[in-house]
């Protein structure tokens, strides 16, 4: 496949509007003229270093004048990660990275009934890049445990959060892993409101005494009850591709150490503990 265009075709590169609907289609609009049917390729982002090696390519369809439009049905799945989009104006052209143009996602901020939701949860979120291109964040979760409100007190956080594809039970509690080769756990009791919202407290101190405590950071996850395995606990089922710079929540001070609970760049809950 070869490259984006250069730098100085970046003027004639396509603005695609977005829309995500009430049944989780992903529908991508642009004014593109063409003299043959054009295509829309989505290339999911690899590591740093390592090539591509996932695309996924669909016809665009007539939508008038110079106007074409693609629907993504919720299946097949994307992949989880960052899918960069292009178009493909003709056989054997280079492909053209795509600029963002008006994004409809209203239907993301609707209230997900964990038992109405289809699994696996599969998430995606159209977002402008740092570098000003369109992109599509996926996230493909056989269980979830979406976070809701978190609470930030002097010693401890609240945590509320909601279960997808597992159930609270006997022996249900979060769990906050240290980061690192020799990581430690912290087990912390659940409080269950039926089968899917639950909430627990954390307290701080727990994280600061624990064996080879310092600067870290603590992954959070649920263990929905003693015989399932651990859930990820983050925030997912809305329209904020990006949290970690958006959602930033208080520092506490506790023995010369600061404590504060932060979005990963995945969206995912941690703990960061760091010199004061």
């Amino acid at each position: 496949m070869s490259g984006d265009n250069a730098t100085g075709e970046a003027a004639e590169r396509p603005r695609a509007d977005c829309t995500v609907d009430g049944e989780n289609r992903l529908v991508v609009r642009l004014a593109l003229p063409a003299a043959y049917r054009p295509q829309l390729l989505l290339r999911l982002r690899p590591p740093k270093g390592e090539p591509e090696r996932i695309t996924r390519v669909v016809d665009l369809e007539p939508a008038g004048q110079d106007h074409w439009h693609a629907v993504l049905d919720p299946e097949p799945a994307f992949a989880e990660g960052r899918w960069d989009l292009y178009v493909l104006r003709a056989p054997g052209e280079p492909r053209s990275r795509l600029l963002p143009g008006a994004r409809d996602l209203r239907a993301l901020m609707a209230d997900s009934a964990p038992d109405r939701t289809p699994l696996p949860l599969a998430v995606r979120i159209p977002y402008t890049t740092l570098d000003g291109y369109l992109a599509v964040r996926a996230w493909l979760r056989t269980a979830h445990a979406e976070a809701g409100r978190i609470g930030v007190g002097g010693r401890a956080m609240t945590v509320r959060a909601r279960l997808f594809g597992a159930e609270a039970g006997h022996g249900a509690a979060a769990v906050l892993r240290r980061r690192g080769r020799n990581s430690t756990e912290r087990e912390v009791a659940l409080t269950a409101d039926g089968r899917h919202d639950i909430s627990f407290t954390a307290d701080y101190r727990e994280l600061l005494t624990a064996p080879g405590s310092g600067p870290a950071v603590w992954d959070v996850f649920v263990r929905p009850a003693s015989d399932t395995p651990r859930i990820r606990v983050a925030r997912l089922l809305d329209d904020v591709a990006d949290r970690k710079e958006v959602f930033v929540y208080r520092a506490t001070e506790l023995d010369g150490m600061t404590v504060r609970p932060y979005y990963t760049v995945d969206n995912e809950l941690s703990v960061e503990v760091a010199a004061g």
